[in-house]
């Protein structure tokens, strides 16, 4: 458990903290479904260093994916890492019907918990959000954590919203992928009974100084030992350090973000001699110019 970095939420029977990296999905040239690479990559991150897996976010292309090509990948990560490390399942979709039937599938396969995101495509008031995690609170002895993420999914919970959320028994922690300071800082105020993590690696030492327990970090998919150096630095108390890390970890992501959405990852693991194949389309990777500037910037950054 966490010495001066903050820790999880006493209502978390997982304790999750540190960093909890969202694993990429592997996929062949045909853009077919590559189970053994996406085990391997759970491996990969764990092996140096990582808290915790949390398969099928938006870095596992979890919306491009089938109803069974989703139960098969939390399989091979729970057969690879489960057991060393917690493995929290991305179960979420946009009904509330699919979204029980993969927590139900992940609860078989022997996941440690879910990760819901809200429901996405269309609005939810607050009392159809509300609804969707009892359901799927209910249908699962796990421990559910919420993925809020209102860019992607169009659906803001609120303050409000969230304490209503508080009350369901095994909602246990929520991932903010907002980046909206205010709004995380007053749910952790709000609510120290559930873990917090920050979705956003422009938010890792800072989601820390606001009491989050951990952190999924894009940058962890490529890094893991630099994302894991700044959370060490952190809890050791050396917060001038993890704040020096932060800054690298800045550059890292701006760096990954040149070219088509998602494709710095990818790219990155394959600099560093992991290929997890290409993105699953519509999603395209980096041309070669974008790949070379890449290169060129992991390397300044003394990370090849």
């Amino acid at each position: 458990m966490p010495a001066n970095a903050p820790a999880p939420g006493d209502d978390d029977p997982l304790g999750v903290h540190g960093v909890v990296p969202p694993t990429v999905t592997a996929f062949h040239e045909d853009e077919s479904l590559d189970v053994e690479t996406t085990a391997d990559h759970a491996r990969f991150v764990v092996d140096r260093g990582a808290h915790g897996v949390f398969p099928l976010g938006t870095n596992g292309e979890f919306p491009l994916l089938s109803g069974d090509e989703r139960d098969r990948v939390v399989e091979a990560v729970v057969g690879e890492v489960g057991g060393d490390v917690p493995v929290i399942a991305g179960v979420g979709a946009p009904s509330t019907r699919q979204t029980v039937a993969h927590a139900e599938h992940a609860e078989s396969v022997g996941a440690d918990g879910v990760v819901v995101v809200t429901p996405y495509y269309y609005p939810l008031d607050r009392e159809a959000a509300v609804r969707h995690y009892e359901r799927v609170c209910a249908a699962v002895d796990l421990p559910v954590y919420v993925y809020h993420i209102p860019s992607k999914t169009g659906n803001e919970l609120s303050l409000d919203a969230l304490d209503a959320l508080a009350e369901i028994e095994n909602l246990v922690g929520l991932k903010d992928s907002s980046k909206d300071v205010p709004w995380l800082g007053q749910a952790i105020d709000a609510h120290p009974e559930l873990t917090f993590l920050a979705g956003s690696d422009s938010l890792l030492a800072p989601g820390l100084d606001l009491g989050c327990s951990g952190m999924v970090s894009a940058v962890a998919n490529a890094f893991p030992e630099l994302v894991v150096d700044l959370y060490e630095a952190y809890d050791d108390g050396d917060v001038a350090r993890a704040k020096d890390i932060q800054s690298t970890v800045y550059d890292v992501r701006s760096a990954l973000k040149r070219g088509p959405y998602m494709a710095g990852v990818k790219t990155a693991l394959d600099l560093r001699g992991f290929y997890a194949g290409p993105l699953r389309s519509p999603l395209r990777g980096m041309d070669a110019e974008d790949r070379a500037a890449l290169e060129a910037d992991l390397a300044d950054l003394d990370l090849l």
